[in-house]
């Protein structure tokens, strides 16, 4: 691997998986007792279904520059992991909004920031050329995915949420989540290093991607958390969201700790870094063999086949 996080040998095929999951039995607090990490992690309900829905929309304008045939399936593979992705946390959106919480005042943002300020083109009319602000959106899907990946190796081991009786449908979303999540860590990085021009300008590039992504993303969860517990009709009014009630759930295993999150970044920048080092890839590859919702769409697909 060379000083500009060349990809690594080592390849896992990239696909999709069309699960789906039933809601009707999951409760609003689907942590018991636990209100404050129950909805710190339902952020990613908030975020990712346009945040995913955009990932797939920026791709797609960078696949004509992608000249390498394995990439190029890495990236289709990716593309279609995302789209289901999307549709799958949208779907609890609508399983909040049962329970009468509703996401929209919040969503709304999310959509604005992906659609209109990380759209097709700048903001604001800002003269940046078109090749430039795909470069500039490839870095930052990159920057997002070296979270994605923490987070999905981080909620494959996250004992603590079995000890509090999570769950279990929730917790197989997230964990089929966070397995794709480190099984294609690397495919948005490389996407990046191989659109993204030459030397120090594309080193360049990929730092200022992480320094927008990294603020970003910390306001907008907080921002989401406070939002949940604000309008979670089950609390009314009586909790809002604190560093403190945040970090007991750190403490008891439920939700990760600011090292692991905050320790992403400067590996992220190190000009050597390659995201095949991040998680891993056996405990996705094993979470996915036993994953109730990924056996059942193997299983659908096999009995399509023989069909």
């Amino acid at each position: 691997m060379t000083d500009e996080g060349t990809p690594v040998s080592d390849h896992y095929p990239i696909t999709p998986r069309r699960v789906s999951f039933d809601w009707e039995e999951t409760p609003l607090h689907w942590i018991p007792d636990e209100p404050t990490a129950t909805h710190v992690i339902n952020v990613l309900h908030l975020l990712l279904p346009a945040g995913e829905r955009w990932f797939v929309k920026v791709f797609k304008e960078g696949l004509p520059l992608v000249r390498d045939p394995e990439l190029l399936k890495d990236v289709k593979g990716f593309m279609g992991q995302e789209a289901t992705h999307s549709v799958q946390h949208s779907y609890v959106l609508d399983h909040l909004a049962a329970q009468d919480l509703d996401t929209g005042a919040y969503t709304k943002h999310v959509d604005y920031l992906f659609r209109k300020i990380l759209g097709e083109t700048p903001p604001l009319g800002v003269p940046i050329p078109e090749p430039e602000w795909l470069r500039f959106r490839l870095s930052v899907i990159a920057a997002i995915e070296q979270f994605t990946a923490v987070l999905g190796d981080w909620v494959l081991a996250a004992e603590g949420l079995d000890r509090a009786g999570a769950d279990e449908v929730m917790l197989d979303l997230l964990r089929w989540h966070g397995a794709e999540e480190v099984e294609h860590r690397a495919v948005a990085f490389d996407m990046y290093q191989h659109c993204g021009g030459e030397g120090l300008p594309r080193y360049a590039r990929r730092v200022a991607g992480m320094a927008v992504t990294a603020p970003v993303m910390l306001y907008m969860w907080a921002w989401g958390a406070a939002y949940l517990i604000r309008h979670d009709p089950r609390l009314a009014g009586r909790l809002r969201y604190s560093l403190g009630e945040h970090n007991r759930a750190v403490r008891k295993g439920l939700l990760p700790t600011w090292k692991e999150l905050g320790s992403a970044v400067p590996r992220y920048l190190r000009r050597s870094y390659h995201p095949s080092q991040e998680g891993s890839m056996r405990r996705a590859i094993e979470y996915l063999a036993q994953s109730p919702a990924a056996r059942t769409a193997a299983g659908a697909i096999g009995r399509a086949a023989i069909g």
